[in-house]
């Protein structure tokens, strides 16, 4: 779950959307297992241990099955933090266990594919696992270090649940290599989008501190 600390004010991201959009689907879910006593970081834990599940599947060649874990497994993604609200127990150690498993099992993934093209001896495939990889790494790592500088990052087009939504039908329909060209090109637009509006957000207020200064 990729926390986008937005403002009221601050456009809301695509992946905000889905999560209001699918409230009704996993806030259900989530009253079910805390009626179960079940905590926000075990949920946490198993989707990650899910992911793994995706991965090996993906480096045994078995493209479609691993498409539709990864399918079932995406509403896991909403769920820790809907669990966290329920239970009062969001904190900021949950939301860092959170995001840096989110790290993993994307970079999971990854090494899924690497695994695969690496045996298959395939250059393009292993080119373009780095490409996609090193993409969704800098997209969330400019977004985290823009939110430590209180700067604007809170833009681009493919941010994780976009790049999840290019990655599953990829999988599902056995054409993996397109999915990788799309995240490729487009998670690292997508940094540079960040970086950009980093840069902008910094500029004007470097911009409105001098107008003080003067005033």
């Amino acid at each position: 779950m990729e926390l986008s600390q937005t403002s009221s004010k601050e456009k809301k991201s695509f992946s905000d959307k889905m999560r209001i959009w699918f409230r009704w689907y996993y806030q259900p879910i989530a009253a079910f297992l805390n009626r179960l006593g079940v905590r926000p970081n075990t949920v946490t834990i198993f989707g990650l241990i899910g992911t793994i599940g995706v991965a090996i599947l993906i480096a045994s060649g078995e493209m479609t099955w691993a498409g539709i874990l990864l399918l079932i497994m995406g509403p896991v993604d909403a769920l820790d933090g809907a669990l966290a609200r329920l239970r009062n127990e969001a904190s900021d150690w949950g939301a860092f266990v959170d995001s840096v498993t989110d790290r993993y099992s994307e970079l999971l993934i990854f090494g899924g594919f690497l695994i695969y093209y690496l045996l298959e001896v395939n250059p393009t495939g292993i080119l373009l696992t780095y490409l996609a990889a090193a993409g969704s790494v800098l997209v969330s790592y400019v977004k985290a270090r823009a939110d430590a500088s209180r700067l604007n990052a809170n833009v681009g087009i493919l941010t994780r649940v976009e790049r999840y939504l290019v990655l599953i039908p990829g999988l599902v329909f056995n054409f993996p290599l397109v999915a990788l060209v799309i995240i490729a090109i487009f998670a690292n637009f997508t940094a540079l989008q960040r970086i950009l509006s980093a840069r902008a957000d910094a500029h004007r207020r470097m911009k409105q501190s001098q107008e003080q200064n003067h005033a």
